[in-house]
């Protein structure tokens, strides 16, 4: 016997069709400038082989940035996107300052060819940089092998990028980045190649394909927060402190060592200076993939995101739009959505996504082929009436530290990602290192 759905998600169902076929008649908004050495930035509205939507959520300005570079470094074929999630009061202006100066520094080290060496040879007298990048940027997920001269220019062009990006922001007098910072998920392609740099719960996503032609979702990143024990162990280390809260018991948070202030949701970040001694760092995790014909595309999202769809769901959203086009605006549709769904007295957390597409788009027959069909129909797969149905959050999905009730509870902070408490005396926060080790699990 068949399932049955609600009156409610039925007629859910019919508004998200409607809201669909909206976006397929509407000519999206393009932000197209011209960045260093040729490359075409663009902040928004699609291309050929991207898609990008941000929306703010109901904790006033959106602190979530995001850029695509094209014709990187003045290669036609190379591509870098770049999403980022701010936090703290100055959050959104260090997102827009990391989306700026990230990628043109990035280029431009690149370009210069003596990023290599820099990396391997220490800019401290005793080697303490050079060895906390080569230990810190080595990730759990993907492949870490770099051998091939490529590939080991572009992991050392963006740990400079990163280290330069973070020491500019802390230099910048006009962005109070001691209390505020900012996450990056970053992704550089050519050809098959593909590197991936992460800072902080921000996440990129690939779709792939299996024998049946049918999608499935590969997670790239991990969700670099303070209830991975290898991150907790740092902080500790340098004497600071991965403490849950009472009233979010499966919510760790970092904190200074005699204050209990930011209380920040992550274990990386740029800016959020006030970290930086006890164990906050601006390394990345960086980690590459050799794509196949097998693979479809690339989604990079900010936690707003994340907490409300589960990596299949994300993929799944994606696959079955319409049009290449509207993808990242389907995407984060769906997530408000589910927000009100699943946390209805919470406040909407800001989202914003990018899909970098890796086949051309191909439009079905007796379709235009005029701009406005920019991103037609994908047809390298095909997409069971089942998966395109988005009906459960299941946020305990491999890769996703956070359970619901958790995420439900963190929402209420300082965006989400760092709180001020009063004094010691008067709050009361518990460490527990049995639930680190058990969210971490879930985590990788």
């Amino acid at each position: 016997m068949g399932g049955c759905c609600s009156k409610k998600e039925i007629i859910q169902g019919i508004k998200a069709e409607r809201q669909e076929a909206e976006y397929c008649n509407e000519e999206l908004e393009s932000d197209i400038r011209q960045g260093d050495h040729g490359s075409r930035v663009r902040l928004r509205g699609p291309s050929q082989f991207t898609s990008m939507f941000s929306k703010a959520g109901r904790k006033g300005v959106n602190q979530d940035s995001m850029t695509i570079w094209e014709g990187f470094g003045s290669e036609e074929d190379k591509i870098f996107c770049g999403v980022f999630d701010g936090h703290g009061p100055s959050g959104h202006k260090v997102a827009l300052h990391v989306r700026d100066v990230l990628p043109s520094k990035l280029c431009s080290v690149l370009l210069d060819g003596s990023h290599y060496k820099d990396v391997e040879t220490s800019t401290d007298k005793d080697g303490e940089v050079k060895d906390a990048e080569t230990k810190y940027s080595v990730s759990s997920i993907g492949t870490n092998d770099t051998s091939h001269p490529t590939i080991s220019s572009w992991k050392a062009g963006f740990l400079k990028a990163f280290r330069d990006t973070d020491k500019e922001l802390g230099m910048d007098s006009t962005i109070d980045s001691f209390y505020s910072g900012s996450t990056a998920v970053t992704i550089l392609k050519q050809g098959e190649h593909l590197m991936i740099a992460n800072l902080g719960d921000s996440r990129a996503v690939l779709c792939s394909t299996d024998n049946r032609n049918q999608p499935f979702p590969v997670q790239l990143t991990l969700d670099l927060k303070p209830n991975v024990p290898s991150e907790a162990e740092r902080i500790k280390k340098c004497k600071g402190r991965v403490l849950a809260m009472d009233k979010e018991p499966n919510v760790f948070r970092v904190w200074m060592p005699e204050e209990n202030c930011p209380g920040l949701a992550m274990a990386r970040a740029f800016g959020d200076f006030c970290l930086k001694d006890y164990g906050l760092i601006s390394i990345p995790q960086v980690s590459y993939r050799k794509l196949t014909s097998r693979d479809e595309f690339v989604v990079l999202a900010t936690d707003g995101v994340w907490d409300v769809l589960s990596n299949k769901e994300v993929v799944s959203i994606v696959a079955s739009a319409k049009k290449q086009s509207i993808a990242a605006q389907l995407l984060v549709d769906h997530a408000i959505q589910a927000w009100r769904t699943k946390h209805p007295k919470s406040r909407i957390d800001d989202c914003a996504v990018v899909c970098l597409f890796l086949k051309p788009p191909s439009s079905p027959p007796g379709s235009s082929s005029d701009a406005n069909n920019v991103g037609g129909h994908r047809r390298g797969f095909t997409i069971s009436r089942s998966a395109k149905k988005t009906k459960s959050y299941d946020v305990s999905e491999s890769g996703n530290a956070s359970t619901a009730s958790a995420n439900a509870s963190a929402i209420d902070g300082l965006n989400g990602n760092a709180i001020k408490l009063p004094r010691p005396d008067s709050v009361t926060i518990t460490e527990r290192e049995g639930s680190i080790q058990e969210e971490s699990k879930k985590a990788i």
